[in-house]
């Protein structure tokens, strides 16, 4: 079992969750994070940690947002682990609430 980063965390790209993962899953996009499904424990300490709620047990991934489990997966493949936390994009707070953005994601 996994956990997976879902859409809200789009242009946003909080990185408090990456502090707390004992295993380093967390992979680095331009304006999006996702999780390695091959490396997460399933441990759940970063669920709390993220200020938009973008990450959720892959169990628990809301039916019209399915498609982000396999996203991660494949994102994980091509992008750097991020091992420490940054500052959110410039503008992360004027999107955190915005819905749809799924083509805004840039890869």
């Amino acid at each position: 079992m996994t956990h997976v980063v879902l859409e809200s965390c789009i242009r946003c790209k909080y990185t408090d969750c990456v502090d707390v993962c004992p295993v380093d899953c967390f992979r680095e996009g331009p304006n999006f994070l996702a999780i390695d499904p091959d490396e997460c424990i399933d441990c759940a300490v970063c669920i709390p940690e993220c200020p938009v709620n973008a990450i959720v047990p892959e169990e628990d991934v809301p039916s019209d947002q399915q498609h982000f489990t396999a996203l991660n997966a494949e994102l994980s493949r091509k992008w750097p682990s991020i091992t420490r936390s940054k500052g959110a994009l410039p503008d992360a707070d004027q999107w955190k609430d915005v819905k749809d953005k799924l083509g805004l994601l840039q890869r």
